[in-house]
């Protein structure tokens, strides 16, 4: 059977084109993956009145919400948000209900269908995180069944306690009693076909907590980048400035403050020579203002607040290094669109940051403390800002690196593994048919 032909089932119930984070990863998926094989997209009703604009997508079948959940919901806002501050270990824990509704309408709506034969290969992508079970596992027993990528369960460093503290780690313990609550959780992993993991750490945490065979697990990075930031992408510099920036939500664990430390400790000449920007609004923003006071750094450092996807666009293009130096990510988009713009990156390498930088398009610091971690990023960019040439070069092998994970390419890479599994698929049941 041509791949191209291939009935798949893709369920992501977070597939949004104008939201950020998972929703939009888990749409730019669909839509790159749809252009390769015949899908049926099942997604949340959340999702339908920005799918609707997009009248290129025909087959999506909608999962939808209970009055009694949309309360609940409202409800989980009010008790896990507090002075802009969302406490995620409980809030995780405490969603499960909403996403058990859509995981148990998924099952009973498509079990037939399933055990009919009616796809070749069913796919559930998200959620991400490797917290919740896929009930339409239980169907597949004829048909591929692959998960992921799932990406998540990297434990914060251990000299950042008190950024821990500040993010609710001690919360944390909710998931690992998940995996023993929660029905069909462990048999989400057993019964897959194939799981993708989304870093080396999710890869090595799942094989070691399910005893999961090479054969049956493989690493696929989560994130993907747009042809949109590779197609202007420029290594040359900007002005007379060498333009520094960070990218993100300003929250205690992607340390936006140590860049403004970090660019403090600069010797003067260098400090007199760069600009650093700083893209993003959260719960830490008004302290990083206060902090670039205190330091009499306002001409050096300009907080700009949160920007449109295009505007983000922009201000990597005007950049020349990007410092992020956040200590505990799973994905981190941002580094991926930074390298494709052609910018030199200095991260933590703590998760999946730290392998997407190679040696070639950056630095990486081990995150040993809050201390090592500033001193470390002071110096890499004072390396960076008086090597015009090193720049110039690890820029080129950035537009390099980010390219392998364009959507285009990271879903031929999909199609190719659905193509795998369904040919084993087939050649099991030959061999099943001739033993009888």
């Amino acid at each position: 059977m041509a791949i191209k032909q291939s009935k798949i089932l893709l369920i992501i119930e977070q597939c949004n084109p104008e939201w950020s984070s998972v929703p939009l990863e888990g749409y730019k998926y669909f839509e790159a993956i749809s252009q390769l094989v015949d899908v049926t997209l099942v997604t949340h009703e959340r999702n339908k009145e920005a799918l609707d604009r997009r009248k290129e997508h025909q087959k999506i079948v909608y999962i939808f919400e209970s009055v009694l959940s949309k309360k609940y919901y409202s409800f989980l806002e009010k008790v896990t948000s507090r002075n802009g501050t969302v406490n995620w270990p409980l809030f995780h824990a405490l969603s499960y209900p909403l996403y058990e509704e859509f995981n148990c309408q998924v099952y009973k709506k498509f079990r037939r269908q399933i055990l009919n034969g009616d796809y070749d290969l069913v796919h559930a992508l998200t959620p991400m995180m490797p917290r919740y079970p896929v009930k339409v596992v239980e169907a597949c027993k004829q048909t591929p069944f692959l998960f992921g990528p799932v990406n998540g369960g990297v434990p914060f460093p251990e000299g950042f306690q008190e950024t821990a503290k500040k993010e609710y780690a001690h919360l944390n313990f909710l998931r690992v009693i998940g995996r023993y609550l929660i029905p069909g959780y462990v048999a989400t992993y057993k019964k897959a076909d194939k799981i993708l993991a989304g870093s080396t750490y999710t890869l090595n945490m799942l094989k070691d907590l399910f005893i999961i065979p090479a054969h049956r697990i493989e690493l696929f990075y989560e994130n993907g980048i747009s042809q949109d930031f590779l197609t202007e992408a420029t290594s040359s510099s900007h002005g007379n400035k060498v333009n520094l920036l960070f990218v993100g939500r300003l929250v205690p664990y992607k340390c936006p403050d140590l860049v403004i430390e970090a660019v403090n400790q600069l010797d003067e000449s260098i400090k007199n020579k760069i600009q650093l920007t700083i893209v993003g609004d959260g719960s830490e923003k008004e302290n990083l203002q206060k902090r670039t006071q205190e330091l009499g750094l306002e001409k050096v450092v300009n907080l700009v607040g949160w920007v449109t996807q295009q505007e983000t666009l922009e201000y990597y293009r005007k950049s020349d290094i990007f410092c992020f130096p956040s200590i505990r990510e799973f994905g981190g988009a941002v580094v991926l669109e930074a390298m494709a713009c052609g910018l030199p990156c200095i991260v933590a390498n703590n998760g999946g940051i730290g392998e997407y930088v190679t040696e070639e398009t950056g630095f990486k610091i081990e995150p040993l403390s809050r201390e090592y971690l500033t001193q470390e990023l002071t110096q890499k960019i004072q390396v960076l800002v008086e090597d015009g040439e090193l720049r110039e070069k690890v820029s080129v092998k950035s537009i390099e690196r980010a390219q392998e994970f364009e959507w285009n390419n990271k879903a031929k890479k999909i199609a190719d593994i659905y193509s795998q599994m369904i040919s084993q698929k087939l050649s099991s049941r030959s061999k099943d048919k001739t033993r009888d």
